[in-house]
């Protein structure tokens, strides 16, 4: 009998007890965690450090682990050049939330991977997301080379000056002084007007693509009401919590929310869950119903529950932090569906749910498939279909290589005839 192969490559993470750095404990780069070691050995050789920040469901860390940090050539180039150094920000927020305000300080927009170049004192000159290989090869180069010739003034000077900003902000984000905790009525009324000039009064939401679902604000934002009666923060609200509800960043047949949507009518997700996303989500649609009575916020609060029992609690009644994006290899293969795959999941009850939830041929994701999603409320679409809201089944999902299940209706088989 042959013993299973072994891995070509083990480097420092293999010592560790993360899932995420466990991951990439066999990729060809040299990577260390976090900690003295790594930054003693910086210091020793006077390299410059690679700081690459993820977490174990994030969609583009697995992309650029398998494109860049499992490919020999660009992995032999950043090891030559930098003390790489691997961090899951589950693990270490503290770390993650440092190199996020340097690279948002450098005006980029953050995210994860969050990949941050480093002098020899940790101190960041220079940051971004996800890089594709070419890019990625390139940049590596380009800085390896400059710090080891006659540029590293250049680069430790810009080190220093973005120590210095991220120092400066810090003092202000922890002051606890008497005006840290007064918040004026003219203050008051000028984050509301601020907060106003960004809403999306079509879909909802802030700004444009890509839209988080930010359950803090909007918690915010209802209290606001409560205090002011202003009618079009009260729209707002609404108009945001319905439309995340019938999106798809919402998991229609599941329940739960993904961690954000990258187009701006919350149809397609980046299809990871978090626990604290939906943790939060709760509170704010609880709250909503408080305010509204409206049985869309209930429903959204009960099967988010649901999802949570179901498939974010262990066995021993602890709690996981997330599910992945990628099913088998594939970004949200899990959640989509071909119409000829919910044909034959669904039977004759495929024609309604494909109208319920806008299904098509084409689809409305890659090859064909669809996301769930919703334009209308209950009442809407029962009064189109010329059915008894009553009537309209729930489904959801038992596991995608499962088969769907059904609730039972209490009104018999829905009508199809007019499909």
């Amino acid at each position: 009998m042959s013993s299973p192969q072994m891995p070509a490559y083990t480097n420092f993470l293999s010592r560790e007890t993360s899932p995420y750095l466990l991951q990439h404990a066999h990729n060809p780069v040299n990577w260390y965690p976090w900690g003295e070691e790594a930054l003693q050995k910086a210091r020793a050789e006077q390299k410059p450090i690679l700081v690459s920040i993820g977490y174990a469901a994030c969609h583009w860390c697995h992309v650029m682990e398998r494109e860049s940090f499992e490919n020999e050539p660009i992995a032999q180039i950043m090891n030559e050049y930098f003390v790489c150094i691997k961090v899951d920000r589950e693990e270490r927020p503290d770390v993650d939330q440092v190199y996020m305000d340097a690279v948002h300080a450098m005006g980029v927009q953050g995210g994860w991977p969050l990949n941050v170049f480093l002098n020899p004192d940790a101190k960041p000159f220079y940051g971004g997301t996800y890089f594709p290989p070419r890019n990625w090869t390139q940049l590596l180069t380009s800085i390896g080379q400059a710090y080891q010739g006659e540029h590293r003034a250049e680069l430790d000077e810009s080190a220093e000056q973005f120590a210095n900003i991220l120092q400066t902000s810090d003092l202000a984000k922890y002051s606890l002084g008497p005006a840290a905790a007064t918040v004026s009525d003219k203050q008051f009324e000028l984050l509301l007007d601020n907060l106003g000039g960004k809403f999306d009064r079509e879909r909802g939401g802030l700004n444009r693509a890509p839209k988080f679902p930010m359950p803090s604000v909007w918690r915010f934002l209802l209290r606001a009401h409560h205090l002011t009666g202003n009618q079009d923060l009260f729209d707002q609200i609404n108009r945001t919590l319905r439309e995340m509800a019938w999106g798809g960043i919402y998991d229609q047949a599941g329940g739960g929310f993904a961690r954000y949507s990258v187009d701006e009518e919350w149809l397609a997700p980046h299809f990871e869950k978090m626990l604290y996303d939906n943790g939060q989500l709760v509170s704010l649609y609880v709250e909503a119903y408080q305010a509204t009575k409206d049985e869309l916020y209930k429903k959204v609060v009960y099967d988010t529950v649901e999802f949570v029992r179901r498939e974010l609690t262990s066995p021993e009644g602890g709690f996981y932090s997330s599910l992945d994006a990628d099913s088998e290899g594939v970004e949200g293969k899990f959640y989509v569906f071909t119409k000829n795959e919910l044909r034959d999941i669904l039977g004759d009850e495929e024609l309604m749910f494909s109208a319920y939830y806008n299904c098509t041929a084409a689809g409305n994701w890659e090859h064909g498939q669809n996301i769930l999603h919703r334009r209308q409320s209950n009442e809407d679409f029962a009064l189109a279909h010329e059915i008894a809201p009553r009537c309209l089944r729930s489904w959801w999902r038992a596991g995608r290589k499962r088969s769907w299940r059904l609730v039972p209706s209490a009104c018999g088989p829905l009508p199809t005839t007019r499909f």
